[in-house]
């Protein structure tokens, strides 16, 4: 007992315990046979009895123990009470469960739940009635549960009734859960259907937390089921189909419809993406809570005007979402509800203009507001619409088919966007999305099919239907069609056409996208810009660029993407892509760029805008106003125009270093022509299009431009000269308007005044662009004049304008006997054409005193523009170098510009300008400058050489002319005083004579450098001397025998070019067939200057102002030995005609010299390398140089012969007596180059640096030579005068010639002392030369090659006393 009692008191359940023990006791006890055992168990219980309450033991003892312990009388009697119990308790029926046990008790019970329900009925009173029956019917009530919950199925509109009946009744979840559980069991047959109103009264409860989603939700069934549709021709797309019946997604429709937006996530949460909207019954569902939320904001802000459209019906359910009041509501739920609407919002098309609209009323609320903290918080909202776009209207666009108004509403929203957000969401449309969706998969595979069926059929007489089957496509996918028919056009560009014409009937959208397909095309880095043999671009690249032009031209297509495209590959240094710009600007502004211009049209450039626009273009391009606004707007409103113009300066300039590489020196030439091209054209553009104040805003001043932007200064010349033009029109506008009524002397100088306001900060500026000692010669004012003027300024094309009104009277006369045309069409066609011509004809007058008004400030100007402190070679050096030839190739109308600068400044009498010079040193010195040429450029410079050429032949055509334009004036003066100018004093001129003797020089020296050219063999000098060549045809040649050497020299490379360079050979061969065309205007050299030879005077003549002489000096003419040397140069060209033994003689000691003259050291690789070596063995006597020469002559002469015999066709042999004739020239020249590069140069190849040697050596004046006798100097030939500059004749080609190794006569290095001490053998030399005929032949007599000898060394140090004893200016 006292163990016990202390068990009882650590533990509360220790009588349970012992009895579960005496329990486990007994039944083993109960199983032994000892009976001793036995009576010992039965000793303890009852002595355990006293702890252990007796009603504990008879639950777990059996009764026949209990029996022994007589705790119960009898055990039977005990186990038959037991029976008894159990019976009434679990067996008799208490409560009425099926409803034929108490059929009325549930007949009014349904009864009860079905009455009417409009009256003062509440759930409160029907609840008391049935807890009565429950009562008096003893109905069960997990039955009367059920009943209810059928009932409320049956009446499923009145939730508002059940939910509280049910909720006042059972609250027990559990049970109610279970109940329902059954219910959707009893519908999961393999056929059954689950009614809606079951889902209903489901979801009612779920939304009003009767029951639990995760308790429910093992109870429904439903499996995620996805289905591979296999499409044809291995194209297969993955789409989900719902099976019969899913009970699941049944509820989740019936959870949306009544709006419980938070049960109905959840269980769209446990199911894959956009699984279960992929069913139309649910995404319908999903739209129309939508449309409920959404409905009171977009009434208020975001119906469009004049819009009806019928209210909907809110929800009367008070646990759904609350409608959206304003935008910051749409973020409780409204982006995620379209989130996982995705695509599908394709089956509701009314909501999907809802949404955008709502997001375009959003951002025009976004853009108007001005408060910043205001702002940051919608920013937020910004990037919800943007993510909605992204994942739901775009796809859900194109899941519709062929909606263009839902294609309109989404641009109205997107073009509020900047371009790059635009451009993003179509690459994540085109590229992203439809890989994300199954449906999206099996669209695109079958809009690229339609695609390839429509574009096989695309011609251009099937336009109109085939342009409506593409707008159709693409007012769903356009991403995807675009991208098929770019493709398509790289690979054809014939379907420019078509396709341009076919897509008229595209959305706004649809353009938009179409600008981004373009540009992401463009920029595809896995296509290469180059042709495979890297000399010209991809043809797919120009095919883009061309349908670009086109595309951009004809539709309203935003142009920001594609300039800040080309912007941003221009700022990475890559100029393939200006090709782009270079096709928009033609096409949409009327700006054509080519240099294959006609005279005609040249002319027409020359005038006012209306005369470019009708003659100054290959086609007629009407209709440019809006396009070329549009293009503007866009440069203006992205402040893309200066960058693009600055860009495009310094790429040009770069092109060769940064894209050079090793990239094929043809290919980076035509990328520099690109480059130039589209900044002259751009440049045109915006100067035509811009206002004045747009321009001047935007235009730095031109050291800005030059120094801070490092912008070449002819192009910032370019980009200012509007903006001086349209500021010095304005000034003068002004004071104008100040003095009404004035006469026309004050309007000039009010003009003047106004140029003098404008140009005097620019003659400042322009200071700071050289070195000081350029402005020496130059004047700051007159290098701005050069370079601010135009040939609008200079000249008024009245042919051109005269042409043009012809063309459209002609043109209103067609019209007149046109009778097939209707009269009104004929009015309006009439009433053009004579209001263009009314506008040209006002437009000449309007150019016609503008130029007037410019001449004659010009003439004011002319005296303070050349200070000349240098010498006038200095001065014209840096008018070549800093004026005429940095723009004479910058455009076609610029090299004219150049041309007719020069002759203007003649014209105008400018001091200290020497015409005469000026043109010299154009004509004799273009070798470096062709060289250096690009193929664009070649065609300005050979246009410059034409216009130069043309004025020259005038003069030289007629004395009359020649008298009239230059017989007074300081530009052909060859004797240069320091009193200045003396008009009256026609013995310091140049006479007719003289000047058609320095005119052949000039076509010589051209001729010379021509076949140089071509006999290089390099692709840039052969194709850039035929260019040349091309373009000066009208004026060159005009000498007989000069155009004979051409065509034998281009017939070989004709030739030679055939298979090998082909584009060298068609430049060839037309240029020889033009020059065939030509030989009717040729002329025998005779003919074209006087060719007697003179009676040399035995008079010295006088010099003053010589060595040690002061005060003016004057230099007299010699005429007669001018004209002895210049018979001297031609007389071997022209003898072969004096018999026909003679002439055969004198082929046969041509062909001696000329075997002789290849035999030079400089005429061979190997003698040229040793070239300077020779110079520097030379001595002052000649024996020691003959031997070696004639010995290697010999060695030779077998293999000379032979190349002789090659080429020996009768043209090469009067070029070779030519050459011959050359070499004797520079003999009389003072050439000391000559002695290293050999007189016969010209058919050998010549490498660049003794190219420099033989072309210094050609600068010595062939024309005439100072006779010198005893130190008393004859007086100089009138032509001498241009040698004295031929020193530095490169420096505006080369910037400075160190590839040469000698210097020109000028230059020569050696001392005062030696050339004192050659001077008396010198000029014994020369006059026994002059007084002996020169022979060809004989044993005894001295070598043709070693009296050059004597004769160069003679010369090299005459030229050199003359340039020090007639500087050319004091």
């Amino acid at each position: 007992k006292a163990i016990v009692f202390v068990f009882q008191e650590l533990r509360d359940d220790m009588p349970s315990i012992l009895a579960d023990v005496f329990c486990i006791l007994d039944i083993e006890t109960g199983c032994l046979e000892e009976k001793h055992k036995r009576d010992h168990f039965t000793q303890l219980v009852g002595a355990c009895l006293i702890c252990v309450p007796d009603g504990m033991l008879k639950e777990r003892l059996d009764p026949e123990t209990l029996e022994s312990l007589g705790l119960i009388k009898q055990a039977q009697q005990f186990n038959q009470k037991i029976v008894k119990i159990k019976t009434k308790l679990f067996y008799k029926q208490q409560k009425f469960n099926l409803l034929r046990e108490e059929n009325e008790g549930y007949a009014k019970l349904i009864a009860e739940l079905g009455q009417d329900l409009m009256g003062n009925l509440t759930s409160h009173l029907v609840l008391e009635n049935i807890k009565s029956l429950i009562g008096c019917f003893n109905l069960d009530p997990n039955r009367v549960l059920d009943i209810i919950l059928e009932v409320y199925e049956c009446r499923s509109e009145h939730d508002e009734f059940f939910i509280p009946l049910i909720k006042s009744y059972m609250c027990e979840h559990q049970t109610l859960c279970h109940m329902l559980g059954f219910k959707f069991k009893f519908h999961q047959e393999p056929n059954g259907e689950t009614p809606s109103s079951l889902y209903h009264i489901a979801a009612a409860l779920l939304q009003h937390n009767l029951i639990a989603l995760e308790d429910l939700y093992v109870h429904v069934s439903g499996r995620v089921v996805a289905v591979l549709v296999v499409l044809s021709s291995d194209l297969a797309a993955a789409a989900f189909v719902r099976p019969p019946d899913n009970q699941k997604l049944g509820l989740l429709e019936a959870l949306l419809r009544i709006g419980d937006w938070q049960h109905a996530q959840s269980i769209m949460d446990q199911m894959p993406a956009f699984y279960a909207t992929s069913h139309k019954a649910i995404a319908i569902a999903l739209c129309q809570l939508l449309h409920l939320i959404v409905e009171p904001l977009y009434r208020r802000a975001a119906v469009p005007k004049g819009a009806k459209g019928g209210l909907m019906t809110p929800l009367r359910n008070k646990q759904a979402l609350r409608p959206a009041e304003s935008f910051d509501d749409l973020s409780r739920g409204v982006f995620a509800m379209l989130c996982y609407l995705g695509p599908h919002m394709s089956h509701d098309p009314i909501l999907f203009a809802k949404v955008v609209r709502l997001g375009k009323s959003f951002m025009k609320e976004y853009q108007n507001e001005s408060r910043q903290d205001t702002k940051d918080k919608m920013d937020s909202l910004l990037s919800c619409f943007l993510s909605t776009a992204d994942q739901v209207l775009l796809p859900s666009l194109s899941l519709m088919e062929c909606n263009a108004c839902m294609s309109e509403e989404l641009w109205g929203f997107f073009k509020l966007f900047p371009y790059q957000h635009r451009y993003r969401l179509y690459g994540q449309w085109k590229n992203e999305t439809y890989g994300n969706h199954p449906l999206l998969v099996k669209i695109k595979a079958q809009t690229v099919d339609r695609a390839k069926y429509i574009m096989k059929r695309l011609t251009k007489e099937n336009v109109k239907p085939s342009g409506r089957q593409i707008g159709k496509l693409s007012h769903s996918n356009p991403t995807i069609l675009f991208d098929y028919i770019l493709s398509q056009i790289q690979w054809y560009d014939n379907l420019i056409s078509p396709v341009v014409d076919s897509l008229k009937y595209l959305t706004s959208l649809n353009y938009d996208v179409l600008a981004y397909c373009i540009i992401e095309a463009l920029a595809n880095p896995e296509k290469e810009k180059m042709k495979h043999d890297d000399t010209t671009i991809s043809s797919w690249l120009q095919s883009l660029a061309s349908l670009c032009g086109a595309v951009f031209r004809k539709y309203p297509i935003e142009l920001a993407g594609l300039l800040q495209y080309v912007t941003n590959q221009l700022k990475a240094g890559k100029s393939f892509d200006l090709l782009i710009l270079k096709e928009v600007v033609q096409k949409m502004a009327g700006i054509e760029i080519t240099d294959e211009m006609t005279v005609e049209q040249l002319e027409a450039m020359t005038g006012g805008e209306q005369l470019k626009a009708e003659g100054g273009y290959f086609g007629q391009i009407r209709n440019t106003k809006k396009s070329s606004q549009r293009l503007k707007d866009a440069l203006l409103d992205h402040e893309l125009a200066l960058p693009l113009c600055l860009l495009m300066a310094q790429q040009r300039n770069g092109v060769v270093f940064s894209e050079g590489g090793e990239k094929h020196l043809k290919l980076v030439g035509k990328l520099y022509d690109q480059c130039h091209d589209t900044l002259v054209q751009f440049g045109g553009f915006l100067a035509s299009n811009l206002s004045t104040e747009d321009y001047i805003k935007r235009v730095p001043s031109v050291d800005v431009l030059c120094n801070q932007f490092h912008t070449p200064h002819d192009a910032a010349f370019f980009l200012s000269r509007p903006m001086y033009a349209h500021q010095i029109l304005s000034k003068y506008d002004e004071l104008k308007k100040a003095e009404k009524g004035s006469r026309q002397q004050q309007k000039v100088h009010k003009y003047i005044a106004a140029c003098e306001q404008i140009m005097a900060p620019v003659h400042e500026a322009v200071v700071s662009l050289h070195l000081p000692r350029v402005w020496d010669d130059l004047r700051p004012q007159f290098y701005a004049t050069f370079w601010s003027l135009t040939m609008y300024d200079l000249a008024v094309p009245h042919n051109a304008y005269d042409r043009e009104v012809n063309k459209l009277k002609i043109q209103i006369k067609a019209i007149d006997e046109n009778t097939e045309m209707p009269l009104n069409k004929k009015k309006k066609e009439k009433e053009r054409c004579t209001a263009l011509q009314d506008k040209l004809q006002e437009e000449e007058k309007k150019q016609l005193e503008h130029v007037q008004r410019v001449l004659h400030r010009l003439k004011l100007e002319k005296d303070n523009w050349l200070l000349a402190k240098s010498t006038k070679n200095e001065t014209i050096t840096k008018f070549l170098q800093l004026c005429i030839f940095p723009r004479c190739v910058f455009s076609a109308i610029d090299a004219v510009y150049c041309a007719r600068f020069v002759e203007l400044v003649h014209q105008q009498k400018t001091p200290n300008f020497c015409t005469l010079l000026c043109y010299d040193r154009v004509f004799s010195d273009i070798i470096y400058t062709v060289a250096s040429c690009t193929e664009n450029e070649s065609r300005r410079y050979g246009r410059f050489l034409c216009c130069m050429l043309e004025t020259v032949t005038r003069w030289h055509s007629d004395r009359a002319i020649y008298e009239k334009e230059c017989g007074n004036y300081p530009g052909f003066l060859t004797i240069f005083r320091a009193s200045g100018f003396d008009g009256g004093n026609k013995a310091d001129q140049l006479d007719y004579e003289n000047f058609r003797h320095v005119v052949h020089k000039w076509h010589y020296k051209l001729t010379k450098a021509s076949v140089h050219c071509l006999e290089t063999g390099e692709y840039t000098h052969i194709r850039n001397i035929l260019i040349v060549l091309t373009k000066i045809l009208p004026w060159y040649p005009k000498v007989l025998n000069l155009g004979q050497a051409l065509e034998c020299r281009v017939h070989k490379i004709c030739q030679e070019e055939k298979e090998k360079r082909p584009d060298l050979y068609a430049l060839a061969m037309g240029y020889s067939g033009q020059l065939k065309g030509r030989k009717v205007h040729m002329v025998p050299e005779n003919e074209f200057h006087h060719k007697e030879q003179p009676v040399r005077s035995a008079t010295p003549g006088t010099l003053q102002n010589g060595p040690g002489n002061t005060g003016n000096y004057s230099v007299s003419l010699n005429e007669s030995i001018m004209l002895w040397s210049l018979k001297k140069i031609i007389t071997k060209i022209t003898c072969h005609t004096k018999g026909s033994k003679e002439k055969e003689d004198k082929e046969k000691t041509t062909k001696e010299k000329k075997e002789k003259k290849d035999k030079n050291p400089g005429s061979t690789p190997e003698a040229k390398a040793g070239g300077k070596d020779k110079q520097k063995e030379e001595k002052p006597t000649d024996s020691k140089e003959k031997t070696p020469k004639a010995d290697k002559d010999k060695r030779k002469d077998d293999k000379k012969e032979e190349k002789s015999k090659i080429d020996g066709k009768s043209a090469e042999k009067e070029w070779s007596k030519e050459r011959d004739l050359s070499n004797d020239s520079k003999t009389k020249e003072g050439s000391k180059v000559e002695k290293n590069a050999g007189a016969g140069s010209m058919k050998s190849l010549v490498p660049r640096s003794e190219g420099v040697e033989s072309e210094r050596g050609e600068r010595a004046l062939p024309l005439s030579l100072a006779n010198q006798k005893g130190g008393n100097q004859k007086a100089l030939p009138a032509a001498l005068v241009l040698s004295a500059s031929h020193g530095c004749a490169l420096s505006f080609h080369t910037g400075s010639s160190k590839h040469s190794k000698s210097a020109s006569p000028s230059e020569s290095p050696h001392s005062n002392d030696k050339d004192n001490s050659k001077r008396s053998k010198s000029t014994s030399k020369d006059k026994s030369d002059l007084a002996k005929p020169e022979k060809t032949s004989g044993g005894k007599k001295e070598s043709r090659h070693d009296k050059e000898k004597s004769e160069k060394k003679r010369d090299s140090t005459g030229a050199k006393e003359e340039k020090k004893q007639y500087p050319l200016m004091p």
